[in-house]
């Protein structure tokens, strides 16, 4: 009976895992079949904020490279099986605390807001979002003896949370 108990308990396990939703490494469950090239432009931008289009691209194209199995071109290229476009909608930096013996502001958060679009070859829409938003904190140095600008070091941590989800969305369908 204890034997039986046992059997039948793994049994279900095994089945309720097989069902998880895992999947191996580089395998892009929600794009076509037989999709083995993906190119993504540098993202357009809507903001006067200086590289941080190609900051966010190149993210992507890292984690894309890095996540799927598909080669992964920084341009556009009429042979690619997908193109994905990414646009630069706003990008703010506001100050959070104030240091009331400096008369500054000793933190601030910066906000950027994108679109992007995922079209295959004949222009189909295969995913699209418009409404992604990311934020990071970053720290003011006031010693300017030492001063380090740490506004691009927030963008470029920004970049790796809005490329991880990016392709988390793209791969997994969410």
């Amino acid at each position: 009976m204890r034997r039986f108990a046992l059997f039948l308990a793994i049994a279900s396990s095994v089945l309720c895992l097989n069902g998880c939703g895992y999947h191996t490494v580089g395998s892009a469950t929600h794009l076509p079949a037989g999709t083995r090239s993906l190119s993504i432009p540098v993202f357009a931008t809507k903001t006067t904020a200086y590289r941080t289009e190609t900051v966010m691209t190149t993210a992507v194209v890292r984690e894309f490279a890095t996540r799927t199995r598909l080669r992964v071109t920084p341009d556009e290229t009429s042979d690619s099986d997908l193109v994905l476009h990414g646009t630069i909608l706003s990008q703010t930096v506001v100050p959070l605390t104030y240091n009331s013996q400096t008369q500054q502001s000793s933190s601030f958060l910066i906000t950027i807001a994108c679109s992007v679009v995922l079209n295959d070859r004949e222009g189909k829409i295969l995913y699209k979002n418009d409404k992604y938003v990311f934020r990071q904190q970053y720290q003011s140095t006031t010693d300017l003896p030492t001063f380090l600008e740490e506004s691009p070091a927030a963008i470029e941590r920004l970049s790796r949370d809005f490329a991880k989800s990016l392709v988390a969305d793209v791969l997994e369908g969410f």
